[in-house]
């Protein structure tokens, strides 16, 4: 019987893989590999080492896709440089919405406008439109004004014609407005500010409550000739000695 002599030698090292001998610069040059990174296991081998399954992993990863590259639908305008909507279109959607639950004046549109950006010319349209079917009413809005703010916080004339005109209304409407008011109906309300008032004072000296409830009727724009006469009086009811002070009984 014939002896086999060509069995492997244990101790013969193994022959080196593909990945082997690419690492040792013996890798065949093969273009396709080249472009994706991939190395192709050699023979028995099963499957390509971990650190190149993450290397074209990583390269997966920072491929860009290719939705990617023509932009997205969903971009915003701003981003694609676009042009915005119709100014007119949304001058009016502003002003609808300000207008919702609240009374506002040209005014305070006009400036809302602005600060949007919104052209003058294109502004001055939407808003005299408006005002002609009735959603913007400087004379209505002054008139409502004055009724909620003397009788909800009892502020006299003069205060709430400052109010009015820092909120753009034209003086002929505000003088109007403030018509309302007599100056009965205004040293009434005065009194009853005083009323509710004069309780918190009382404890301090007399001098000290003078000053805080002529004061308080001051903030209010009541004039100080109407504020010390209903003062002087509502102390007077309570006992205080008011003839040292000097001021006038009318």
């Amino acid at each position: 019987m014939t002896r086999r002599t060509d069995w492997p030698d244990p101790w013969e090292p193994a022959r080196p893989t593909r990945h082997a001998r690419a690492a040792d610069g013996d890798r065949e040059d093969d273009p396709a590999a080249e472009e994706s990174g991939a190395v192709h296991p050699g023979p028995g081998a099963v499957g390509a080492p971990a650190h190149e399954e993450h290397g074209r992993g990583a390269r997966r990863r920072g491929r860009p896709r290719a939705h990617q590259d023509s932009g997205s639908p969903s971009s915003s305008r701003a981003e694609k440089g676009e042009p915005p909507g119709d100014p007119a279109e949304r001058a009016r959607g502003i002003c609808l919405r300000l207008l919702t639950g609240t009374p506002r004046t040209r005014k305070q549109l006009a400036d809302a406008l602005r600060k949007r950006e919104i052209p003058d010319e294109v502004a001055e349209e939407v808003l005299s439109r408006f005002e002609d079917v009735g959603l913007i009413n400087d004379g209505a809005f002054a008139d409502a004004w004055v009724e909620s703010r003397h009788h909800g916080r009892g502020l006299a004339r003069r205060a709430l014609a400052q109010e009015l005109r820092t909120k753009g209304v034209d003086a002929t409407l505000i003088e109007e407005a403030v018509s309302q008011l007599d100056s009965d109906q205004e040293e009434s309300t005065a009194r009853e500010l005083v009323a509710r008032k004069l309780r918190a004072t009382r404890g301090l000296d007399r001098d000290k409550r003078l000053r805080r409830l002529a004061g308080m009727l001051a903030r209010k724009g009541y004039s100080e000739g109407l504020a010390l006469r209903v003062v002087r009086q509502a102390l007077e009811q309570e006992g205080e000695d008011t003839d040292e002070w000097g001021y006038p009984q009318e």
